[in-house]
Order: C-alpha cells, then sequence, then structure tokens
C-alpha cells in the first residue's frame, strides 16, 4: 500500500498485524472501533482483527469528534482505535502505535468466526451496522485475470463495503493499494499519474467530478486499464464520456449494497442491468426479481444481520431501488424513499439529475421535492457549475434543454447555482425534501 508518502509491504503489514493481533487479545478486546487517518492504519486494523476473531468498525473520517463518540455509543464501543492524526480526545480512544504485544505468543489458527462490522453510508438517513464476516467475504471475491503490476486506487473510503471489496480484490490479485492525499479531484489526478494507477473502482459522483477536471488530452496521459463504477446508477452520458475519455480501458459497473454484497457485475459498458439477472436459478447466490418496481434481493452471500437488529434471513429482501424494463434492460429511476410528489404524480429524482448532468458546463446535479401549498412538492435542482461558466447563461441553456427532456411535472421550477453539493462516502446526500417554498 501507498499512502501518505509511505509504503507498507505485504510482509511488513502481516508482521506489525501479527502484532497488533496479539496487543488486542491480551487486553481481551474482542470489539472495537476505529477512527484511523491513514488507510494503512486501517489496512492493519482490518489484518489484525480478523487474525483473532475481534469484531472492527471501521469508522468515517468525516466524523467531528461528536460523530465519533455518538458512533461509540450507538455501537457499544468500549475502544476506539485512534492515530496519530486523528486528533481525538475521547474516553475510549487508544492509539494504535501504543499498542504492543507483552511477549511472543503464537496467535493460533484463525477462529472459525471472524466478524467485522461495515456501517452502512448513511446518505439516506442514519448509518447502521451490517455483521459480516471475513471466510465469507473472502469466498465471494472472484479471482481476477493475471494483470501484473496492478494498480488500484484506494476511491472509496475503507469504512465502506465498496472500500472492503477494493482491499479484498487487491489480496486475491497481489495487486498494489494507492490512497490519494484528499479527495480532490486535483491530488486524485497527480496520485494516478505519479503512482501509475491501472483500475479505479469509485461511485458515478467520483468520476463526474474527476472527468469534469479532465480533457481528452489529459485524461490519455492517465494509465487506466479498468474502469468500475459502482454505488449509484450509473447514466449512460457518464459511460460515453468515460468511453471518449479513456478508449483503451475496461469499463465495468457493480450492483451491490453493504448488507447483500454484491449481486452483479456488467462488463457490457451499457448502463442499466441485463434483463437476463431476473433468471437465476435457486442455486444463484444471489437471485433478484421487480415487484411493484422495486428491485428486491435474495442472497446467500450478504451480511449475518444488523447489529442489535437480528439475524439476516435468506428471504426475499426489498433493496429501496425503483426500476423500470425497457427493452433487454432494467434501468434505475430512483430510492423508492426520494419520490417528489407534485401535484399527484410521483417523480424521481435521478432522470432530472441524468439529463441536467448531460448540459455542457454541469459538474453535478441534485434534484429534490421542495413543499408547496398549491401542488404539495415542487421540483428544485441545485447545480455545480464547472469552473469559468456563466450561471446564467447556463442558466437558460438548462431550462430550455430540461423542458425538451423532461415531462412538465418533472421540470424544476426552482434552479439554483451552488459551490458544492453534500457528499458522503463519495456518493450524493439525499435526505428528501429541504426546506419550504419561499
Amino acid at each position: 500500500m501507498i499512502s501518505s508518502g509511505a509504503e507498507l509491504t505485504y510482509a511488513e503489514c502481516r508482521d506489525r498485524a501479527e502484532a497488533l493481533a496479539l496487543a488486542l487479545r491480551e487486553r481481551g478486546i474482542d470489539r472495537f472501533g476505529a477512527y484511523l487517518s491513514d488507510p494503512a492504519d486501517v489496512l492493519l486494523a482490518l489484518s489484525a482483527s480478523s487474525a483473532i476473531g475481534a469484531e472492527a468498525c471501521i469508522y468515517s473520517t468525516e466524523l467531528d469528534e461528536a460523530g465519533v463518540e455518538a458512533t461509540a455509543e450507538a455501537f457499544d464501543h468500549e475502544v476506539v482505535l485512534t492515530d496519530e492524526g486523528s486528533g481525538l480526545l475521547i474516553a475510549q480512544a487508544q492509539r494504535i502505535d501504543e499498542l504492543a504485544p507483552s511477549g511472543n505468543a503464537g496467535l493460533g489458527p484463525v477462529p472459525e468466526h471472524t466478524p467485522v462490522l461495515i456501517l452502512t453510508t448513511g446518505t439516506t438517513g442514519e448509518p447502521k451496522g451490517a455483521r459480516h464476516d471475513w471466510r465469507r467475504l473472502v469466498e465471494t471475491v472472484r479471482h481476477p485475470d493475471e494483470r501484473p503490476g496492478e494498480r488500484w486506487l484506494l476511491a472509496y473510503n475503507l469504512n465502506q463495503f465498496a472500500g472492503i471489496q477494493v482491499v479484498l480484490h487487491a489480496l486475491v490479485s497481489g495487486a498494489t493499494l494507492v490512497a490519494a492525499p484528499t479527495r480532490r479531484p486535483a491530488d486524485v489526478i497527480e496520485t494516478v499519474r505519479e503512482h501509475e494507477v491501472t483500475s479505479v473502482s469509485a461511485t458515478p459522483t467520483f468520476w463526474r467530478l474527476l472527468a469534469g477536471s479532465l480533457d481528452e488530452e489529459s485524461a490519455r496521459e492517465l494509465p487506466l486499464r479498468q474502469i468500475t463504477l459502482g454505488g449509484e446508477a450509473v447514466p449512460g452520458a457518464l459511460i460515453e464520456r468515460l468511453r471518449r475519455f479513456f478508449p483503451e480501458a475496461k469499463i465495468s459497473q457493480i450492483y451491490g449494497a453493504t448488507e447483500f454484497g454484491t449481486a452483479v457485475s456488467v462488463r457490457d459498458g451499457r448502463p442499466g442491468l441485463p434483463l437476463s439477472v431476473l433468471e437465476r436459478d435457486d442455486d444463484a447466490p444471489v437471485q433478484l426479481r421487480i415487484v411493484d418496481g422495486e428491485l428486491q434481493v435474495r442472497t446467500k452471500i450478504g451480511m449475518e444481520g444488523y447489529y442489535k437488529g437480528g439475524d439476516a434471513t435468506e428471504g426475499w429482501r426489498p433493496t429501496g431501488d425503483l426500476v423500470e424494463i425497457r427493452g433487454d434492460r432494467i434501468m434505475f429511476v430512483g430510492r423508492k424513499t426520494e419520490i417528489i410528489n407534485v401535484g399527484g404524480a410521483k417523480v424521481h429524482p435521478l432522470p432530472i439529475e441524468e439529463a441536467a448532468s448531460a448540459v455542457e458546463g454541469v459538474a453535478l446535479a441534485s434534484a429534490y421535492g421542495r413543499p408547496n401549498p398549491v401542488t404539495g412538492q415542487i421540483v428544485a435542482l441545485d447545480v455545480v457549475p464547472e469552473p469559468g461558466i456563466d450561471e446564467d447563461e447556463l442558466e437558460e441553456r438548462l431550462r430550455a434543454q430540461l423542458e425538451e427532456a423532461l415531462p412538465p411535472q418533472s421540470r424544476p421550477r426552482r434552479i439554483q447555482f451552488v459551490e458544492e453539493l453534500e457528499i458522503r462516502g463519495n456518493k450524493l446526500a439525499r435526505l428528501g425534501a429541504h426546506g419550504d417554498d419561499s
């Protein structure tokens, strides 16, 4: 792993993780939270906990001190591992570099049960804790094609299920993990260039921001051979843009969630899922079906259950994702919790955002409902313009193109330009209606 200007080899990680595992076991720490600024320390904490069957839970580094304390209280963590860069002064804090074993006792065999608690991103509410088992997670990682010298960018944080999947993929293939100093597009681009990153798995929001800082010439200076998108619906316009920028790269999509794991991997370069995923038989590890326009999943590889929420069952679970069948594809239209009610008409924000993002000069767009005394709600649109764009001209183009692309009830009544949108876990935060219509 390359992070913070330092390198951690596989051998060094093994030795340091074994020492940390012994120290945790000596102190009787079988569950802990971890608020760590350096991804290398996160990897050590995960490796150590998996070796002795202790349940690690990685906290988002976007939390402030009060947020860390609240998370520790919510998930009953008496110990929170920290590192030098965390700045935490809470009672549960224990510096990871101060944990050392007193002797040289061996670790012994890995326990049968090796739990890990992964928090959902909370983009639509408070995070939940999904209990997984390392053995089960490792078994689901498909052995990749041999690609010597593969280098994966850590575009997801390691508190996210998708970040854990990238780590497992790297371990299986013997790849190098590379962490950028920040998520700012300029820092990411420089990291990809400097460390010759070949593969990036990230959300569409991440890719939109990255693509907005590139042109075709600068993009082709980057050595990307594999582009993977997941965590949000993937618009066709974004796929086309990435294909134009990186013509030699393979483009894949992943559909999954913290609770049920990776359900579908799509490699045909088209938006949505192939209709054939609905034809899987009962022996398949993951099955999908559509009920009343909502995608449902039945999985044998997902979480064991929510923390304090009982065990998971292998029955059908609603995903909250609303879909439509268009030809031979299953297309995502939005989340069940995000429907905007405009005079009795159900409006989905995703098609509005896709139409807005296709307008030249738009970096990011977020559609949502605002209360209205006449229609119940109206559609509002927040837009982050690309640098140097005249906002008056952009608004005029936006309204003209959205009027042509969208039905009347879906057209934004209010367009607001903002410097940034709230992003959690590299995804747009979605919290429902905003304020009053004034």
